[in-house]
Order: C-alpha cells, then sequence, then structure tokens
C-alpha cells in the first residue's frame, strides 16, 4: 500500500486586521498522518497512515489504549485471540471526497462473552460507520425526509433505518420508563391492510416512551411487562380510547390506575349517532329538493354553535319547522357536549344518566345505543371531567408521526416508523457535528 508523506510550505502574510497569523517557515513540514489526526479530531485515536482511492481517501487509524476492551461488555481484557483482516468505517466526507478509516480489529477471548471483536472508539461493534457520520444522519432525519439524507449522505434508503436505529439505541435514556405517573395510549395506523403501532406517551412531559407494532391487548401487555410491577403500581391515570384491548390490558397490570376515556372519542359517539339520524332521515324524503336541502345541513348539524357560518345557522334555524325528528337529535348532541364542558363530577355524573334516560326514550335507534355504550363507561368519562385529561398530546403525536410517514413517502416496516418515533418524538436533542467539543490528540 502506497503511504502518503505530505508536507507544504505556508509563506506568511499579515491578516487585513493588521495581526500577523501563525506561519509555517519554509523548511517547516507538517506531516499527513499529524494533519488528519488534526482534521478527524476522534479521541483515542491514531492516524497512521493514508492512500487515496478511486472513490476517495483512506485512513489507516488504531486506537491509542494499550489493552484492548471487550466489543461485547466493554471490560479490559488482554489475551488476543487473533487479528482480523482490515476492514473499513466510513466518515464523513473531506472536501467532497469519500472518507473511510481502516483498522485491523484483534478478537479477544473476553471471560464474560467469550471470543468477540474489540471495541473502537469511532463506532459501535456491528457498524460500518462512525459516530460522527450515525449522528449526522440521524440529525438530517429529524429535519428531513430520508430520501434527502439518502441522497446527500450517499447511502442506501435501508441503510438511513438502520443507522436511526442505532443512534436512538445509543441515544435513548436507558431510564425512558422510570417515573411513569400519567400516561396517554394510542395506536396509528402506517400502512393499509390494518397495519398499526401501538404508541404511550408521557403527560408530564409530552414524549413518547414506548412504541410497538400491533394494537391487541398483547401488545400491550408487552409495555407494561417491560415496565415492570414495581413501577405500573406507580401509574396513576391512564387515558385511552373506548378500546376492549387496551381496557382489558390496563386493567390486568396497572391496578392503581384510574382509566379516563378520551373526550374526542366519547362525543365522537354522539356525532355519530346524529349523522345515522340524518342519513335515515334524508331516505325517507321522496322531494329531490327536500331531499337535497337535508342532505346538505350535514356539517352545519356537527359544527360547534360559535362556529357557524350565517347559511348554516338559517338552516338549523328552520330545522324544528322542516324535521323535528333530526332537531331532537341534535339537542341530544349539544346537551351531551355541554355536559361534558361542566367541571363537578358530581353534576355530570348526574346529568350523564339523566341525559341517557333521554336519549334511551327519545326513539332515536342510534342515540339508544350510544347511551348504552357511554352507560357501560360511565366512570371513565366523569374521570375525564374530575382529572381534565384526554388523549390530546396523544393524537398531537399522532400527527407528527403521520407528517414524518409523509416526508418519508411511507414506511414498509414497523422497525423503521418505530425508530423515526423514537428520534422525532422522544425529546432526543442531536447536534451537527461542526458543534460538538473537538478531542485533538497531543
Amino acid at each position: 500500500m502506497a503511504r502518503c508523506d505530505w508536507g507544504w510550505n505556508a509563506h506568511s502574510r499579515r491578516a487585513t486586521s493588521g495581526v500577523t497569523t501563525p506561519t509555517l517557515g519554509a523548511r517547516s513540514a507538517v506531516r499527513a498522518t499529524t494533519l488528519l489526526n488534526n482534521v478527524l479530531g476522534i479521541k483515542f485515536t491514531r492516524v497512521t497512515g493514508a492512500q487515496f482511492t478511486a472513490d476517495g481517501l483512506v485512513c489507516d487509524v488504531e486506537p491509542t489504549t494499550e489493552i484492548p476492551r471487550c466489543g461485547g461488555c466493554g471490560r479490559p481484557v488482554r489475551k488476543v485471540y487473533d487479528q482480523r483482516k482490515p476492514r473499513c468505517w466510513r466518515h464523513l466526507d473531506l472536501a467532497g471526497m469519500s472518507l473511510e478509516l481502516r483498522y485491523s480489529p484483534r478478537r479477544l477471548r473476553c471471560p464474560r462473552c467469550g471470543v468477540t471483536t474489540e471495541m473502537v472508539p469511532w463506532a459501535d461493534p456491528m457498524s460500518w460507520f462512525t459516530h460522527a457520520f450515525e449522528e449526522t444522519v440521524g440529525y438530517l432525519a429529524q429535519m428531513t425526509s430520508k430520501t434527502v439524507v439518502s441522497t446527500m449522505m450517499r447511502v442506501a434508503w435501508a441503510t438511513v433505518g438502520a443507522i436511526i436505529s442505532r443512534v436512538v439505541e445509543r441515544r435513548l435514556p436507558r431510564d425512558i420508563l422510570d417515573g411513569l405517573t400519567h400516561i396517554g395510549i394510542d395506536e396509528l395506523s402506517y400502512r393499509k391492510h390494518h397495519k398499526y403501532v401501538t404508541i404511550v406517551v408521557d403527560h408530564v412531559t409530552g414524549r413518547v416512551v414506548w412504541a410497538r407494532e400491533g394494537k391487541n391487548a398483547d401488545t400491550l401487555r408487552a409495555f407494561f411487562q417491560e415496565l415492570g410491577s414495581e413501577r405500573c403500581a406507580l401509574i396513576q391515570a391512564v387515558t385511552i380510547d373506548m378500546s376492549k384491548a387496551y381496557i382489558s390490558a390496563v386493567s390486568e397490570s396497572a391496578t392503581n390506575a384510574q382509566i379516563i376515556f378520551d373526550r374526542f372519542h366519547v362525543q365522537r359517539l354522539v356525532h355519530d349517532a346524529l349523522d345515522e339520524v340524518r342519513r335515515a332521515e334524508v331516505r325517507t324524503i321522496e322531494d329531490p329538493e327536500d331531499r337535497s336541502a337535508l342532505k346538505h345541513t350535514r356539517f352545519a348539524l356537527q359544527k360547534n354553535p360559535w362556529n357557524l357560518t350565517a347559511i348554516e345557522q338559517a338552516k338549523l334555524t328552520e330545522l324544528p319547522k322542516t324535521n323535528a325528528t333530526l332537531y331532537r337529535a341534535y339537542l341530544l348532541k349539544e346537551s351531551f357536549a355541554a355536559i361534558l364542558d361542566r367541571r363537578q363530577p358530581n353534576v355530570v355524573l348526574a346529568k350523564l344518566e339523566e341525559w341517557m334516560s333521554w336519549a334511551t326514550h327519545s326513539g332515536l335507534k342510534p342515540f339508544a345505543k350510544a347511551a348504552r355504550t357511554i352507560g357501560h363507561h360511565l366512570d371513565g368519562i366523569v374521570a375525564y371531567v374530575a382529572s381534565g385529561l384526554s388523549n390530546a398530546r396523544s393524537e398531537g403525536t399522532n400527527g407528527k408521526v403521520r407528517t414524518i410517514t409523509r416526508r418519508s413517502y411511507g414506511l414498509h416496516g414497523a422497525s423503521s416508523l418505530i425508530a423515526l418515533i423514537h428520534l422525532c418524538c422522544s425529546g432526543l436533542s442531536l447536534q451537527p457535528v461542526h458543534t460538538w467539543p473537538r478531542f485533538h490528540q497531543t
């Protein structure tokens, strides 16, 4: 292998500010290895040589530590089993050229792990990229699409996902599940044909603390098993939708937690019932003009009164005269929303019982069905009023995740999506490499 032993002469010059800059004399020379040591700035790493190739620059490096460390457990190991052939790690580009670090790692006979490859200071075990390269990929993935990252860093699409997974595993706190008291649980669909991911959010910090593929009871039980019985006992409140699978898993594992049903999902039951009544009434009208007029009242019926336009207000004003049944359904919807706006749990409980009696005897089957569902989940609905908690944080996180999915033009596997969720929604703060403190060797 041809080695480069470079040197240069720099002529002294005076800066425009009048301050003389440090210079190298005519006979002074800088070795290539010294230069590259300063350029790389990797702690505990020494450059021993360099070579230009067709793809760019390859630097031969070696650790400065005398005793190698096991790549499995990290403990110092003196017994060397053998030495492997040279391998290369991709580093950040240098002046537009591809830069790789080359080293022949030793295999060690670790008392704990057996025969393993030694740990190197510039990269993780089983990785073909340096820490600086992976952190840059992670930082760019937080800000832009994987396609841009793949093009800019000159790596494959699948490689970007693998690097993100390693960055998350390296940077995510080990105790991320510690101290959980109020959590929100929701599912997110990331592909067609019912592909879901269950996401757990900490209400206190607003960060995602756990994510797993699936949305059934076993998926959520895996979270509580990972949490452990002691930390499960510390959970005080869990906000969920009215999924039977989630209710079952929370009731079994977090026995001390108060289940709180999200207001959006509860109120949606009533809105859906109102829409069913509207469609049923439209089908009974024979006159085309009257049918069309009633059909176009959907958004006026579903909106809050303060958001209505003048035309929509006029439609609701005429509704008691044109269709008393639909107007009765509208009053049921509005009264239910008014009950949930109250802040006295005892009053809300009494009012909800009155509302369920009204809905059951209203002659409207969709509302009678909604009343039965609300009656089965009455405690969790009243708990929303008492605590003021909802799944708003989880729904907001889902919106952010959907944006991540769109800018990635879809994700084919749950593992890549989960890695991006932790990267962008778990509070990880990655910085560009040029902001890092430099660790130069002396």
